[in-house]
Parts: C-alpha cells; structure tokens; sequence
C-alpha cells in the first residue's frame, strides 16, 4: 500500500534526518496534524503515543513519487527500527488519518508511532511534549534550536 508518510520529529524540513533521507526525493510536503496522539521527549527524537482521549502532533504530510517508494520506505523502517512483527521495535508503522493544515482534507498515512511496550514506558515516566509540536519545543523565541537532534 503506497501512503504517504507523516513525520513529526528529525525527518521534519529542515531537520537532519529529512536532509539525509528525503531531502529531494519527496513530491510534495505540507503542514499536517495528527489526532488522537500525543508527544514525548526522546533522545534526541521524539516518539508519538495514540491518545484515543484527545492530544494533537504537529508535523508534515509527505509524498513520494512511485519510483522512489519502495527504497524509501525501507530507509524510513530502517532508520525508526520498524520490522514488522519484531517484538523489540521502538515504533510501529500504522495507516493513520491525518488532517491537511491548508484545507483540512483527511488523508491516510504512515505514521511511526511509539511501539506499544515504549509507549507503555513513556505514559509512565516520559516528558510529554505540550502542545504537540516537536520543532517548537526546540526553538527559543527567536526561532533558534535550543537542542540538537542525535538521530
């Protein structure tokens, strides 16, 4: 199934991992947002937990061209440390809606959210990320990163 993807942390524009792996090689990126999930704090990377009680992620919808799309999506599951059905993955890949910020259009995308043994750890005792929005979050006033990213 060819979805587009939603990224909400280091494979965000501008940020290391969409300058390693998608930079030139998308069709088209555009703000988008997530319901029914929230974010937490990880090593220098974020992790998104489903929330079926509310929470909002901040993020961008992507599109890669069909030619691309096989050798990106096993860079994207190799780099989230996604195998399915591996009982020690970090993210699980699942078709999510997620909703176009310009005209509020739902569209069914890949989303790496938290896998369920982390997302169990972080509800426990991670740093939830208020407001949803990764970027936001490492960005003083000014617009400067406040942190770096390690992914």
């Amino acid at each position: 199934m060819s979805l587009p993807f939603f990224v909400y942390g280091t494979l965000r524009p501008g940020e290391p991992n969409h300058a390693l792996l998608l930079h030139g090689r998308t069709h088209t990126e555009e703000p988008g947002r997530l319901d029914d999930a929230v974010l937490y704090d990880g090593p220098g990377y974020p992790y998104a937990v489903a929330e079926p009680d509310g929470g909002t992620v901040t993020g961008d919808l992507v599109t890669v061209p069909p030619h691309a799309y096989a050798e990106l999506l096993t860079a994207l599951d190799q780099l989230e440390e996604y195998a399915p059905g591996a009982p020690h993955n970090l993210y699980e890949r699942v078709a999510r809606e997620v909703t176009r910020t310009a005209d509020g259009t739902r569209v069914r995308a890949w989303v790496y959210l938290a896998a369920p043994r982390v997302a169990a750890r972080l509800r426990a005792r991670g740093t939830r990320i208020e407001g949803g929005d990764w970027l936001a979050g490492r960005r003083d006033p000014r617009g400067n990163h406040t942190r770096t990213a390690q992914q």
